[in-house]
């Protein structure tokens, strides 16, 4: 099967299936949603909604987390993984956003990148999540699931992934199709034990090929 052929079909099975697909994490604005996507590296989306909600209350804004200390916001997210890490990362969010940006989310991915603890998946979130940018950003479900259906071949890195992702797909749709390949990952194609026999695009997935053949031998 062609790459575009595979594309178009996976593609126009999503806009079917899943014509709306957003991010599973809570919050009310951008602020909110940056914070939730730092603190959800290597973590769940669940567990970060359980301990944003008086996280959120205590620090509405950047202006009141950049007065806080280290301590004072771990004691909110000690449940998170990686809190120490994370504590420190939004103290030094907080600060740098109210510096260089007077406490306003930027929506370049290069400026969201000059803030503690974003790195450009996370920027790539913000950007297309909130500002609609066609802005690919590529987690392990991302990553996963684009390989094994065939939507990129011999990617190594998250980086090439976007690449060829955001090649691939029309710009319209990459803010969308970010949540259709992260939600396929983490509900159907999961990392072990993949649920071929309930995958919508199992007919054109380069994987499922395979696994077909190897049973017939």
């Amino acid at each position: 099967m062609k790459t575009s052929e595979r594309y178009r079909r996976v593609i126009e099975y999503f806009e079917k299936e899943r014509p709306i697909a957003n991010s599973e994490l809570n919050y009310n604005n951008p602020f909110e949603l940056l914070v939730a996507v730092i603190l959800s590296a290597q973590c769940t989306d669940k567990r970060v909604n359980m301990i944003t909600p008086p996280l959120f209350e205590a620090y509405p804004d950047a202006y009141a987390m950049a007065k806080a200390s280290v301590e004072d916001i771990y004691g909110y997210i000690k449940s998170v993984s990686y809190p120490n890490n994370k504590s420190r990362h939004l103290a030094a969010m907080a600060r740098t956003l109210v510096e260089m940006f007077d406490g306003v989310v930027p929506s370049d991915v290069d400026d969201l990148q000059k803030l503690q603890g974003v790195g450009r998946k996370t920027a790539n979130v913000i950007a297309s999540v909130i500002f609609n940018k066609p802005a690919m950003a590529v987690d392990t479900h991302v990553f996963r699931v684009a390989n094994r259906i065939g939507l990129t071949t011999n990617s190594k890195t998250p980086l090439q992934t976007e690449q060829v992702l955001t090649k691939n797909i029309p710009e319209e749709k990459i803010p969308i199709a970010h949540h259709w390949l992260i939600l396929h990952g983490r509900y159907v194609c999961i990392a072990r034990n993949p649920k071929c026999h309930e995958c919508g695009i199992a007919e054109v997935c380069r994987y499922f090929a395979s696994k077909k053949k190897k049973d017939k031998q």
